[in-house]
């Protein structure tokens, strides 16, 4: 009996130790988990920062921007136009293109002809419209003539600019490329909207060799530019995240006045930097949002943070090579 009390009593021992350890590694998997879930929390917050909800400046949000969102309060007013405020419309002209005269059919309260009878009014009333548009063909014909002294065939010469025997002219080039690049339309569509609006539909390559004829045709006013912007006194500069046939790129832009340089480039520091060709001759004051790269270029005469970033970081970081330009230090030079 004594044994057997002796046996349960260790099993009973042995059952608590058990369960003490069991209680144990159960309190060391909550701490887990509890830690676990403050990184889970720490991580999801830092990936979910953007340039409206923290100090990041826009440039950092690259294609993941958010959608802008409203700062208009609600005040409790209706939709649309206030009672007794006026109204913004169209205006008439005083020089239309076409005018057409509408006569009475005849007295409407008679029925008699009213042919030659005194005009006591007039209602004006105007259509804007945009005048149906189709692509003319011009048939250069290069004559062919025979000297009757000396037997010899001149030929005439082509026009300058007229130099295959089907090409597309330089306003439907420049149609063109407007609608891929300016528009962002791909090759495709901008070839069905050439198309449809004026009756030609260029293949997505007639296109392309536009764009790169239209291209070399203002180099040189590129150049005019990046020279502009690098005489500048203070010229502003900022980067994006842009896409290019599937990939990330970076759209660079350079403005001072009326002088804008935008560039696409892989790379979205020095290198993207460097290729625009204004920064590395920059002499002047470079306002922008005080992304580090900026900061290698010491032949700046001083560095400026743009007002939306001052705006958003209200405190300015301020690295070991950062100059202010005399005059406004601790204060941002607004874009």
């Amino acid at each position: 009996m004594r044994a057997a009390n002796a046996r349960l009593r260790e099993l009973l021992a042995g059952r608590d130790a058990e369960i003490a350890a069991l209680r144990a590694r159960v309190a060391q998997a909550g701490g887990l988990v509890a830690d676990l879930r403050e990184q889970v929390a720490e991580l999801a917050a830092r990936v979910g920062q953007n340039s409206g909800n923290s100090s990041r400046p826009p440039s950092s949000d690259g294609l993941g921007k958010p959608a802008p969102k409203s700062l208009r309060k609600r005040t409790g007013r209706k939709p649309g136009r206030p009672k007794g405020q006026p109204g913004a419309t169209m205006t008439l002209t005083d020089h239309p293109d076409h005018v057409i005269r509408h006569e009475p059919d005849g007295c409407g309260r008679c029925g008699a002809g009213l042919g030659g009878a005194r005009v006591t009014g007039m209602e004006r009333r105007q259509v804007t419209e945009i005048p149906p548009v189709k692509a003319e063909v011009t048939e250069h014909q290069m004559i062919e003539r025979e000297c009757g002294g000396c037997g010899a065939r001149t030929r005439a010469q082509a026009p300058d600019g007229v130099n295959a025997p089907v090409q597309y002219g330089p306003r439907a080039a420049a149609m063109a490329a407007c609608l891929w690049h300016g528009q962002f339309l791909s090759r495709d569509r901008a070839a069905a909207a050439l198309g449809e609006m004026f009756g030609c539909a260029p293949s997505p390559g007639a296109i392309a060799a536009m764009t790169a004829k239209v291209a070399g045709i203002i180099a040189p006013a590129i150049g005019a530019i990046v020279r502009a912007l690098i005489a500048a006194d203070v010229a502003h500069f900022d980067e994006t995240g842009f896409r290019v046939a599937g990939k990330l790129a970076w759209v660079h832009s350079a403005s001072s006045g009326k002088f804008v340089l935008v560039t696409v480039h892989g790379k979205r520091g020095r290198q993207g930097m460097d290729a625009a060709g204004v920064l590395p001759a920059f002499a002047g004051i470079a306002c922008h949002d005080a992304w580090a790269p900026y900061d290698g270029y010491d032949g700046v005469a001083g560095h400026a943070l743009c007002g939306a970033h001052y705006a958003d970081t209200v405190v300015m970081p301020i690295r070991g090579r950062w100059r202010w330009p005399a005059g406004v230090e601790g204060l941002g030079v607004s874009a």
